[in-house]
Formats: C-alpha cells, sequence, structure tokens
C-alpha cells in the first residue's frame, strides 16, 4: 500500500517537463532581447568611437580654423577673434553677408564643437555675428 503509482510518477514528469519548457521560451526570448541591446549598444559605441577620432583631436581643429580665419575674404570683414584654451570666440557687429556666408560655409561643413551661434540680420548686406567653437 505504501508503493507510489506510477501514473503519478508519469503526471509528475509531464508538468515538470511541460513548466521546463515554459521556462525555456522565456529564457529564449531574454536571450533574443538581450542580443538586439547589445547590437545596438556596439553600434553606438562604434559611432561614438568615430566621433570621437573626428573631435577630440584639438590641434587639429585649430589648425583647420586658424587656416579659415586666414582666407582674405575674411580679413576684410573686422571679425573680432578672442582665443583661451578652451575655446575661440568670433564676433563682429557688422560683417559683410558675402563674408558671413563664407565663413559659415567653411564652419558649418567642417567637425567643430559650435556652443553658440547667433546672426542677426542688419540690412541686405549686413549682418551681426557671435560664434563660439569649444575645443
Amino acid at each position: 500500500m505504501n508503493q507510489i503509482n506510477p501514473l503519478h510518477i508519469g503526471g509528475l514528469l509531464l508538468t515538470l517537463l511541460a513548466f521546463l519548457m515554459f521556462q525555456l521560451s522565456g529564457v529564449k526570448t531574454e536571450l533574443t532581447e538581450a542580443k538586439s541591446e547589445f547590437e545596438k549598444s556596439e553600434k553606438v559605441a562604434v559611432d561614438l568611437s568615430s566621433l570621437k577620432a573626428v573631435y577630440a583631436n584639438k590641434k587639429r581643429t585649430k589648425k583647420a580654423l586658424e587656416r579659415i580665419l586666414a582666407q582674405r575674404s575674411l580679413h576684410a570683414a573686422g571679425l573680432d577673434i578672442k582665443r583661451t584654451k578652451e575655446f575661440v570666440k568670433i564676433s563682429s557687429p557688422s560683417i559683410d553677408t558675402r563674408a558671413l556666408n563664407f565663413l559659415m560655409g567653411k564652419i558649418l561643413n567642417g567637425s567643430y564643437k559650435i556652443s553658440e551661434l547667433k546672426i542677426k540680420k542688419l540690412s541686405e548686406t549686413k549682418a551681426s555675428l557671435l560664434l563660439e567653437i569649444k575645443w
């Protein structure tokens, strides 16, 4: 009378098997979610690495900016340039629109950390400019 019915053992094994299958499917979905998150993180890491390579080189950035500011068309514009260790501030109370277009074309097509940019139209041919670029 103290024997265990084989049907009870079979039922217990089937229940245990069903429970394990349910747990396995949950683990599979977690694994696919973790894999997709890893791929997203890897893509962000590669993007950040490439951005660091572009923006982290201070010497190259300074040299390129000095090359732009040394152009003839900007000498006549009367730019007030203040340089510090952390940034360069370019301002002009009245700059010609041709010089402004030239400067903005070069700055915006380059890889510079622009922290402040204010341009105000004064007339058809003049504008005021305030530009701050950080290193």
